[in-house]
């Protein structure tokens, strides 16, 4: 039984002659025909009494018939809530958004994200790549922001911008360097974020590191803003990506990349049942127009994959 089946046998009972019903349908009356008997055969008996000319429903297709207007109606009414659900930005969702992100791109977008719907209420959180995606398949989450692509066929990635990695150095021969050859960088005195964080996996597919950590000291942080301390402290260098090296006191031990340039792809990721359309276009828009133009210069950088 389908729902096309259903407007057939709705359209016959309203027009009550098989070609009418058919051009109704902008359909050929064989195709209606061949359609109503399908369905007939699978419910177990006739619906309409071909004897008879007009023709009319039988007893029992009276009440098939009936029924069958009340769902194209429900049908209808559902097709027109999705429809303004799409259209509405109204209501309170969940954002799950990465640590080594959050402090550096929300301030960037919210203020004007909120000023321009005001009936969108936030609730943020930040949390790993992984848990984020076991939220999103839970629907305890909503919407993501975090490095992609993930490759997951349940969800709806949308590229915002490729945000480049920078090299950030403190009493290092690689601060002598106006730019840096990514394949020259050492492989040993590099500070790295803890295991789990997809920016970790990114910074040594950069540079196949053999030995982290710098004078007898070995430190996995989870955050961006420690890591660029302890160099401050210890020396040695990280990665950082460019968002996190915006301050002009950042400047002095912050070298660019020559050559292919890596980066990581940020997207904007909703399960595939998600349906505020609007939201979603309003979020991408706000986060695209934050972000410096070089960031969304397609084939300036090269996308370096974490899973």
């Amino acid at each position: 039984m389908t729902l096309q089946q259903l407007e057939y046998t709705v359209a016959l009972d309203t027009w009550r002659h098989f070609v009418t019903a058919a051009e109704k349908c902008f359909v050929t009356q064989p195709t209606l025909t061949m359609q109503l008997k399908k369905l007939e055969d699978e419910i177990g008996f006739l619906l309409f009494d071909r004897s008879r000319q007009p023709l009319e429903p039988t007893k029992q297709g009276v009440v098939v018939v009936e029924q069958t207007r009340e769902i194209l109606r429900q049908v209808r009414a559902m097709k027109e809530m999705v429809s303004a659900e799409r259209e509405s930005t109204a209501g309170t969702f969940r954002l799950g958004i990465i640590p080594t992100l959050a402090p550096y791109l929300l301030p960037l977008f919210l203020k004007e994200f909120a000023s321009a719907n005001p009936l969108t209420t936030l609730v943020i959180e930040e949390l790993l790549t992984e848990e984020i995606i076991r939220r999103l398949h839970s629907d305890s989450l909503d919407l993501a922001i975090l490095a992609g692509p993930l490759g997951d066929e349940s969800l709806r990635e949308v590229q915002l911008f490729t945000e480049p990695f920078l090299v950030f150095a403190s009493d290092h021969p690689l601060l002598d360097s106006k730019k840096i050859d990514a394949s020259t960088l050492p492989h040993t005195g590099m500070w790295l974020l803890n295991e789990g964080h997809c920016f970790r996996n990114q910074a040594l597919s950069v540079c196949r590191v053999n030995k982290h950590g710098t004078r007898g000291i070995q430190y996995q942080s989870g955050s961006i803003e420690a890591l660029k301390n302890i160099v401050m402290a210890q020396g040695g260098f990280t990665l950082v990506p460019a968002l996190a090296a915006q301050d002009a006191s950042d400047k002095p031990f912050v070298r660019p990349f020559s050559g292919k340039i890596p980066g990581r792809e940020i997207t904007l990721v909703v399960h595939k049942s998600f349906v505020k359309e609007q939201l979603l276009n309003q979020m991408h828009q706000t986060i695209v127009a934050s972000v410096p133009a070089d960031f969304r210069t397609s084939g300036k950088y090269v996308r370096v994959r974490w899973r």
